[in-house]
């Protein structure tokens, strides 16, 4: 076979000197800017090698020459490779020229379409920073080569993968979607090599689409990503590339291009664009930023050779016989027509349509035997086809099968876990009606209903799958567990609802009664019965706990529980009657002060030491607030009630200088916000507010103390009606010639009685004494408004009583004995009247007290 020279110019522009601009090139008709760094490489030849020719053989003499040419290793890493695959006479080698200025040999059209690359090509690009290295390959699906020898395609085809930086994949618009044609069988042989002989590098594969079509590029560009991905996912990896994905050693990118024939002049101007995105293609963002394993350029033509070399040596590229071909092709036709009457099979359709609603008997062997009616068709019509194509084909399609009914395995799967835990359910409910314990309930019923699962699965298995059921199981098993810790649960905290209602009942109203009565034993009286109560409540809560089988850990959990419980219900309790102490201080203040030892009211005859049975009620008071400052459910002691006492009883007794003292040392104890035997959460009534309470209460209990005394004091002035013994005998001394008059003119005696009368009225009526509390000058005023008012009232009820019957005057005068007696006592009212009446023990004074 004739070769070409191994090495030769390839493009010389014919006027370098003589260049339009210079920072522009001409190439063919185009014109491609360039920066002035490239133009001394410009003035030199762009030169072109053949690296492996037709045969195989690699051009190690002209590779080095070649990069010595170019200057290659003075680049390091500033360099890349850039290849070009794809079918022949697809105008690979007439893309590269244009892109990138290098002179390839180009099909002549006129001539007809054959082979026009043989082998592999190298070549330096034109006027492209960093320097690129063109390689046009040997176009696939060549006619001279024929269907039977194309290892050669394959290897070349990897040889590109493991050099270059980016594979321009050109490839026709109308070929997309096909499987020989878009090259699907080669990549596919090319990455599973290349996955097995080599550590793979990041490269972009570029798909180039020529004569591009009517149809838009976002409608082409998902089917070739589509396409690649499927090919990367179905192909056999190595262990440690199972999970990798394809942007991990590739980046996918498509263009597409007018047709160069028809419409050059467009084809020109998109073939500009792209070679912009080959400047500075190795930065970060080009279309080989994120590459990898980089070679430097001085030993990127060792690198070349020993990577052919294991090309060459690696037989996987071998293609398989005609025959294999044949058996292929047919056998996944026959597949796919098995496939498809699969899925139109009424049988098929109906248990599909029937296992969506329920769960459908006998579901296991129904299925199977539907698999195997399509896999024995398969079976007898593939029968003579190659042995392992056809059994791969067969579990292909077996695999296809399974997928299309795992959905509806899945679904039956799910109805029998539904049903399960349907009568699981069922089930705990009436073995917990019947009384059984709950652990013992629970256990018995989950054996019985996994049984149940376990035939239920065993029946839908299917023949040629073997599907493992056990995630469906674990799965109904956490059901179960889950439903059971919904019911512990409930019937846990409908028990622990239960103990809380009876320790409330138990304890409020002990304790409030306790509370109430506040004395020294309060407390520890409250402490017995918190621990009484708590100590059967724990008892008979433990032994329900026992039916459910807990651990040891959760029962202690839950009685502490109730115990603190049971501790907030009494703590509640006292916060709740402590917002209520000055009332309960004021009430047991009022019955010690108003009623005797007997418990019977006080009569205030004026014998009664009002002080002393002040001080009493005080000190009980006293007491209760002290008893109701702090929760004391510790067994501790407090001196509380002592400080109490020290600093708001005894303040009142002592001298001057002596109160001062106690006042100051009132002051220094009661002036804090906490007690210093009492933690502030135990804390109901602070010293502050304690002094505030004592403050508010003594004010609100004065007049009861203020009542007592003025009764006390109106009762003895009752009881003195005479004069004292001194004042009787001035009288009669003094008085002599007074009295002469009055023996002599008894008219003035009636006189000074009547007088008598009405001003005894009137001081009744206008309540003088009550007016004169207030100040001299609102008693004046007041009484200057009431005075004419109440003389006509006067007036008015003696005419009334003068013109009353007989009869009613007596009665009148009798119930106007009985008023005197009560206005004398000070409990006559505002608006009562007097009258004057006679007997036979002499004058007396009387009230009728008629309300107006």
């Amino acid at each position: 076979m004739d070769r070409p020279p191994l090495f030769f110019p390839a493009y010389s522009p014919p006027h370098a000197a003589a260049f339009p601009s210079p920072s522009k090139v001409s190439v063919g008709d185009h014109l491609f800017p360039i920066s002035s760094s490239q133009q001394t490489e410009m003035a030199n030849e762009c030169c072109s090698i053949q690296l492996i020719d037709g045969d195989g053989v690699f051009n190690v003499t002209g590779l080095e020459h070649f990069t010595k040419s170019v200057k290659l290793a003075e680049h390091g890493l500033s360099y890349a490779v850039v290849s070009v695959m794809g079918p022949q006479s697809s105008g690979k080698s007439t893309l590269l020229n244009h892109l990138f200025g290098t002179k390839f040999r180009e099909m002549d059209a006129f001539r007809g379409r054959s082979q026009t690359t043989k082998g592999i090509w190298l070549a330096n690009c034109v006027g492209i920073e960093p320097c690129t290295i063109a390689m046009d390959l040997e176009g696939t699906d060549g006619r001279e080569r024929g269907e039977d020898d194309t290892a050669f395609e394959k290897q070349s085809a990897l040889f590109a993968l493991a050099v270059s930086d980016i594979v321009l994949i050109n490839m026709w618009c109308h070929d997309i979607g096909r499987e020989q044609a878009a090259n699907k069988p080669l990549l596919k042989t090319v990455f599973q090599v290349m996955l097995r002989l080599f550590s793979p590098r990041k490269t972009t594969l570029l798909f180039v689409i020529r004569d591009k079509t009517r149809t838009p590029l976002e409608n082409l560009e998902p089917i070739l990503r589509e396409d690649i991905r499927k090919i990367w996912d179905n192909i056999p990896k190595p262990l440690a590339h199972q999970e990798t994905p394809l942007s991990e050693f590739f980046n996918v990118q498509v263009v597409a291009l007018s047709s160069y024939e028809e419409k050059e002049e467009q084809f020109k101007e998109q073939v500009a664009s792209l070679r912009q995105k080959f400047y500075h293609s190795i930065a970060p963002g080009g279309l080989a930023g994120d590459r990898r394993g980089v070679i430097p350029a001085s030993g990127f033509s060792f690198s070349a050779q020993q990577i052919w070399k294991v090309i060459k040596e690696n037989k996987d590229l071998d293609l398989p016989a005609h025959k294999v071909m044949v058996a292929t092709v047919r056998c996944e036709e026959i597949a796919n027509e098995k496939l498809s009457y699969f899925c139109n099979d009424e049988e098929w359709l109906h248990l599909e349509e029937a296992t969506q609603n329920d769960l459908v008997p006998g579901f296991g062997k129904k299925l199977s035997s539907i698999l195997n009616k399509c896999l024995y068709g398969y079976d007898s019509e593939a029968v003579y086809f190659d042995e392992s194509v056809r059994t791969s084909k067969r579990q292909q399609l077996k695999a296809k099968l399974l997928q299309l009914v795992h959905p509806i395995y899945q679904a039956t799967l799910g109805h029998i876990r539904t049903k399960s835990l349907d009568d699981f359910k069922e089930a705990l409910d009436k073995a917990l009606e019947s009384g059984e314990m709950f652990s013992s309930a629970a256990d018995a019923c989950t054996r019985s209903i996994m049984l149940k699962f376990d035939k239920g699965c065993e029946d839908a298995t299917i023949e040629q799958a073997r599907w493992d059921p056990s995630k469906v199981r674990d799965k109904l098993l956490r059901d179960i567990d889950a439903h059971l810790a919904l019911v512990r649960a409930a019937k846990l905290s409908q028990i622990t609802a239960l103990y809380e209602e009876k320790l409330s009942k138990t304890l409020l109203e002990p304790v409030e009664a306790l509370l109430d009565a506040a004395s020294e034993e309060s407390w520890p009286t409250i402490r017995k019965l918190l621990q009484k109560e708590t100590s059967s409540a724990l008892s008979s809560f433990s032994s329900e706990l026992s039916a459910f089988d807990l651990d040891d850990a959760i029962v202690s959990k839950m009685c502490i529980k109730l115990e603190d419980y049971a501790k907030s219900v009494v703590e509640s309790k006292a916060r709740e009657e402590a917002g209520r102490v000055l009332i309960r201080m004021k009430d047991r203040f009022s019955t010690l002060f108003s009623h005797d030892a007997d418990s019977m009211p006080r009569i205030w005859t004026g014998k009664e030491d009002i002080k002393a049975i002040t001080k009493t009620a005080r000190f009980a008071s006293l007491k209760l607030l002290s008893v109701m400052t702090a929760i004391r459910l510790d067994d501790e002691k407090d001196k509380i009630q002592d400080t109490l006492s020290a600093a708001l009883l005894d303040a009142s007794s002592g001298g001057a200088t002596e109160s001062t003292n106690r006042s100051i040392q009132r002051i220094d104890r009661l002036a804090s916000s906490s007690w210093e035997e009492i933690p502030p959460s135990k804390t109901l009534i602070s010293p502050v507010q304690c002094k505030s309470l004592w403050r508010q209460f003594k004010t609100e209990t004065e007049y009861t103390i203020t009542q007592a005394i003025s009764a006390q004091e109106a009762n003895k002035r009752n009881n003195s009606r005479l004069p004292p013994p001194w004042a009787i005998a001035a009288m009669l001394i003094l008085g002599f010639n007074e009295f002469m008059t009055l023996l002599r003119n008894p008219l003035y005696l009636g006189v000074i009685f009547v007088f008598f009368l009405v001003g005894k009225a009137l001081w009744v009526q206008l309540d003088i004494s009550g007016e004169f509390k207030n100040g001299a000058l609102p008693g004046i005023l007041s009484l200057s408004t009431k005075f004419l008012p109440t003389v006509m009232n006067i007036l008015r009820k003696l005419a009334e009583q003068g013109e009353a019957p007989a009869a009613a005057a007596n009665q009148n005068q009798q119930e106007s004995n009985k008023s005197v007696v009560k206005v004398i006592n000070g409990e006559s009212s505002s608006g009562s009247s007097s009258t004057l009446s006679s007997s036979d023990g002499g004058i007396e004074f009387s009230s009728s007290l008629k309300q107006q």
